[in-house]
């Protein structure tokens, strides 16, 4: 890291949220000064105590100014995961990455670098409004750099770990009675534990790290995990009786799902996470990843297993998600 002066600045876009939690906590124990963007500073759980809160957003320029002054590290998490036009996708995804960028590009400290979380979604942008504006964003971001500031992308598969109230959805689904499946052949899912992707993070903000990359990360399993298996590693922990029954269906039958869940947040006003696109993404069957797709294991090496990481994760739901342990009812 620095060689004098104190403690370096980390800067951190979506330090409040899920994964920017864990990687809040992360470069702290990294030795890291940290700076966080929050746009409702009152209103986001509450940052550690000696962290600085510049209030504002990925629209408000003047804040992302402030936000990466002096920064030896600019860690860009923020980002939209639902919502109900792709437009919306793109105004943060896409615009709020580029300005973030042309802030760092002027006015980071020397040597700095911008870490940029994007998703493995971003490899198949055609399937969803999300997975390219995630495409988008990266590309926008290093453009707005214009060679100013070594960057490196991130993409992580599905995340989950203590923290995750969307992964409530999974538990909910892995003790139905009986789940609907894609047909042969079977999705494949990588999956990494939020410490792992925040300890990750941290690691390509030090001095020395690789950059001008795009790197996947999973868990010690790269080629990812079969849906089903998920589902009955989850069921099992959390002590169901009997494993799931699945029941294949077509893939329109799910496409179909998504479809009516856009119509529903349509006209509720109400984004959802599954839609149309997240179906499209789901049935791309294989999101596995490799070896030589990861950060090089001397800069970084997942430590979580799944099983490990989902018992952990289970626990969080009961004690502070509430209703993980409620009986899961029809509907």
């Amino acid at each position: 890291m620095s060689g004098g002066g104190g403690p370096p600045l980390a800067a951190v876009t979506g330090g409040t949220g899920f994964l920017g939690r864990h990687v809040v906590q992360a470069l702290a124990r990294g030795g890291w000064r940290l700076r966080l963007l929050a746009r409702r500073p009152d209103a986001s759980p509450a940052p550690p105590a000696e962290a600085e809160v510049v209030p504002g957003d990925l629209d408000d320029p003047a804040a992302l100014r402030r936000l990466v002054e002096g920064a030896r590290a600019v860690v860009h998490v923020a980002g939209l995961t639902k919502a109900l036009r792709a437009s919306d996708f793109m105004a943060v995804n896409r615009d709020g990455g580029a300005r973030l960028a042309a802030a760092a590009g002027a006015g980071v400290a020397r040597g700095a670098r911008l870490v940029l979380v994007s998703s493995q979604a971003a490899r198949e942008p055609r399937l969803s409004p999300y997975a390219a504006s995630k495409r988008a964003g990266e590309e926008a971001a290093v453009s707005a750099l214009g060679g100013r500031v070594p960057w490196v992308v991130l993409r992580p598969p599905v995340i989950y770990g203590p923290g995750d109230r969307e992964g409530l959805a999974l538990l909910r689904l892995a003790r139905a009675p009986v789940v609907p499946v894609p047909r042969a052949p079977e999705p494949r899912l990588a999956m990494v534990h939020a410490a792992d992707a925040a300890a990750a993070v941290a690691a390509l903000c030090r001095e020395g790290a690789p950059f001008g990359a795009r790197f996947e990360i999973t868990d010690g399993r790269h080629e990812g995990h079969a849906w089903r298996d998920i589902l009955r590693l989850v069921a099992g922990l959390a002590g169901h009786e009997r494993p799931p029954r699945f029941l294949p269906v077509p893939d329109a039958a799910l496409l179909a799902a998504g479809a009516a869940a856009d119509a529903w947040a349509a006209a509720t006003g109400r984004a959802s996470l599954f839609g149309r696109g997240k179906a499209r993404e789901f049935l791309h069957r294989n999101w596995g990843s490799a070896p030589e797709r990861q950060p090089p294991p001397d800069v970084w090496a997942p430590r979580i297993d799944l099983e490990s990481g989902l018992r952990e994760t289970l626990a969080w739901w009961r004690a502070d998600a509430g209703g993980a342990s409620a009986p899961v009812g029809g509907g």
